[in-house]
């Protein structure tokens, strides 16, 4: 990964915290929150994401993430920017079309900060790494569009007692959530026990979504992660925020873990209590 030489020396200082004068005025805005501080940047900078997916919701939460001072951001996809992309995938630029998706959102996230370390991960998200990668980060997002790598994350993420910001689209309408049963929410299973059958959930290409909404869902998603790093405010846990763009409408609803899931539940240990 290329790094200019100016940011070399604040990477040494990740796993500390300490900043040097150029960050500490990057973030001031953060450190005069309250709920935040410089406590809270210092956890940033010591924390890891994985983002999961370069795309729609994968753009904003990269570059927030970045912008925000997250010391190291990994990413796994294994597309090419297309020129299709381009209405809405907005950590890409034109002359990247072509190249694979991770190696320029890389550059744009250190165009954004270069005191963050980026590990792009060039290659789906299948189960002989999931674990192993999982186990290097603190919080996982998964920006997919498919239920496949979706149910994957759900039950390696539950399985390491990590939490998973999940989002996901369709046309006018976004939904986010924060699955994190080892903190006593549901998973992600819990709330969709099986994927939907072909073609009752048409894809984005499908369906088509408008440009903004990703940027919309993914700042928010990228602000839950802020959140779960720092201890600030309410986690979206056990609850689910959805979005209407067309009519400027949001709305939460509550989500309850199943004493039968396959991946969280705990219908044994309920047996044995009965």
């Amino acid at each position: 990964m290329a790094q200019d030489s100016d940011a070399a020396p604040e990477v040494s200082g990740q796993a500390s915290g300490t900043f040097g004068e150029t960050e500490l005025e990057r973030y001031a805005r953060h450190i005069v929150l309250r709920e935040l501080g410089g406590p809270g940047q210092k956890k940033l900078k010591q924390a890891k994401v994985l983002v999961i997916g370069a795309g729609g919701l994968g753009s904003p939460v990269m570059l927030y993430l970045a912008a925000a001072g997250v010391g190291q951001i990994g990413v796994i996809d294994d597309d090419a920017v297309d020129n299709s992309n381009m209405q809405r995938q907005v950590i890409h630029r034109d002359e990247m079309i072509g190249e694979p998706k991770v190696h320029s959102a890389e550059a744009a996230m250190l165009a954004v900060n270069p005191y963050v370390v980026v590990k792009p991960y060039e290659r789906r998200l299948e189960g002989d790494i999931a674990e192993a990668l999982f186990a290097e980060y603190d919080v996982i997002i998964d920006g997919t569009d498919n239920f496949d790598t979706r149910y994957l994350s759900n039950r390696v993420a539950a399985r390491l007692g990590k939490p998973l910001v999940s989002g996901a689209l369709a046309q006018w309408e976004g939904q986010l959530s924060v699955f994190d049963p080892a903190r006593g929410g549901p998973c992600y299973e819990c709330v969709f026990p099986e994927a939907p059958a072909p073609g009752l959930a048409p894809s984005c290409a499908e369906a088509g979504v408008v440009g903004p909404l990703p940027g919309v869902i993914g700042s928010m998603m990228a602000l839950e992660a802020v959140k779960l790093i720092t201890g600030a405010g309410q986690i979206t846990r056990g609850e689910m925020l959805i979005y209407d763009g067309l009519y400027g409408e949001s709305r939460k609803i509550g989500l309850q873990r199943r004493v039968d899931c396959p991946v969280c539940g705990d219908a044994d240990e309920e047996g044995k209590k009965a």
